[in-house]
């Protein structure tokens, strides 16, 4: 189920540029690796994203256990920030969100209390703006979301990337 935190999934037409300007929005900047690693990888025609964090464009961090002082809605909309900053990385390595050719997977971890079970519903924050963006073909996804004791910097959700890209 949708959370009506987005404007309705853009018909199929459309590039992913036209379809952000639709919903009102700007990619923010990339934000730096919290460690050794680099954002992205490319092997082939697969780009491999590093995890990244509900991170705002203000460099505002979003900290807390989903379950405890997180609402579900909250963390959703977290993971809608999340999915803005890979799409920002996926923009920086490939130069241009047209050479997307489908969103292959996510992997989403969500910081919650033990007894929490709605980490399905919270990536979906991700996943519907990944459509909302690429549309139905190229947006659909596999995707697994779990739940996690703890997460960098107690940050409430992390998501991962696999894209398939053509030149």
């Amino acid at each position: 189920m949708r959370h009506n935190l987005t404007a309705a999934p853009a018909a199929e037409g459309g590039s992913p540029y036209d379809r952000l300007r639709a919903l009102g929005i700007e990619l923010p900047p990339v934000p730096p690796p919290v460690a050794n690693f680099v954002t992205h990888v490319r092997e082939g025609n697969l780009l491999f994203l590093s995890g990244q964090g509900p991170m705002q464009g203000d460099g505002f961090e979003h900290h807390g256990r989903v379950g405890d002082d997180v609402t579900v809605e909250q963390a959703y909309a977290h993971a809608r920030i999340t999915g803005l900053n890979l799409l920002a990385v996926m923009q920086e390595a490939l130069g241009s969100l047209d050479k997307v050719r489908r969103v292959v997977k996510l992997l989403g971890m969500v910081n919650a209390v033990p007894h929490f079970t709605q980490h399905p519903q919270v990536i979906n924050g991700c996943s519907d703006l990944f459509l909302d963006v690429f549309g139905e073909t190229k947006g659909r996804h596999a995707r697994s979301a779990v739940g996690m004791g703890s997460l960098p910097n107690q940050i409430t959700v992390e998501i991962e990337a696999v894209v398939a890209v053509e030149d």
